[in-house]
């Protein structure tokens, strides 16, 4: 036996009794799913043609939400990161509340403000755009609660790269552009994608600011979510499917950003 082995991990004995029951609280719910499932018309629940629309609506919007993410969410995280200016700390706690806000109070101010009589809504009329109640507003939505997933793991990215090899680059005649383009985001791609992959899972399962600011659609605004909502109401075993579903594809979207965590560190 190697000393490494015989190393004790440090951790008391009565440690690991909450943390089994909290893995148990976590893990049962998901078990229950699985087990409630009905399994002969699991095929025909989860194909049938308003699961596949709000299915496709979801991935698609999901995936445009998360482009949008990492057009601004790359701009805002290299800000917070490598700004010193005071004014930071209250920009990076603004940035960051739709990660505590409430989804339904996020909708609401995006209903105020892209809405027919909003902030700027009013003013798109006039030229007749309409954003709320469209998939558009999905989009938005879903940007709007996703968006801090991928400054938070970014920013964080950036801090830890430090800023040596930009100096480096930088001293040898580099152009800020250039630093950033050849030198900063290489380093912190690990960072980039994993937070790319948690926006998307965000937004894939986004309901309160969606329904509030959206509405519900079928192949215009329902995504997967709130189509498991309506089918709560009129066929449960539909709800408990789609509900798998999302669930497996969650799993997926976990493991994926872990895999690309754990390759970065390595």
């Amino acid at each position: 036996m190697t000393a490494a082995a015989r190393t004790p991990t440090g951790l008391p004995a009565w440690i690991y009794v909450p943390a089994i029951v909290g893995g148990v609280f976590v893990v049962l719910p998901l078990v229950s799913i699985v087990l409630s499932v009905d399994w002969q018309r699991f095929p025909e629940l989860v194909t049938s043609e308003a699961s596949v629309q709000a299915l496709l609506l979801s991935l698609r919007t999901a995936l445009t939400s998360t482009v949008l993410c990492i057009v601004f969410g790359v701009p805002m995280a290299a800000v917070l990161a490598r700004s010193t200016a005071r004014v930071m700390p209250v920009l990076r706690s603004l940035i960051l509340l739709p990660l505590v806000l409430p989804p339904v109070v996020g909708g609401i101010a995006l209903l105020y403000t892209f809405g027919r009589r909003g902030l700027i809504g009013e003013h798109l009329e006039a030229f007749g755009i309409r954003i709320a109640f469209s998939t558009t507003a999905v989009v938005l939505a879903q940007t709007f609660v996703a968006l801090p997933f991928l400054v938070m793991s970014l920013e964080g990215a950036l801090r830890t790269a430090g800023r040596r090899y930009e100096a480096v680059a930088a001293t040898l005649g580099a152009r800020p552009t250039t630093v950033f383009r050849r030198v900063t985001l290489p380093l912190v791609l690990p960072g980039l994608v994993s937070g790319a992959i948690l926006a998307f899972a965000r937004a894939l399962g986004e309901f309160g600011a969606t329904l509030t600011f959206a509405g519900s659609l079928q192949g215009v605004t329902r995504t997967l979510p709130l189509e498991i909502y309506l089918q709560r109401e009129t066929d449960p075993d539909a709800a408990v499917a789609l509900s798998l579903l999302l669930v497996v594809v969650a799993v997926l979207i976990v493991v994926a950003a872990r895999g690309r965590r754990t390759g970065g560190e390595l």
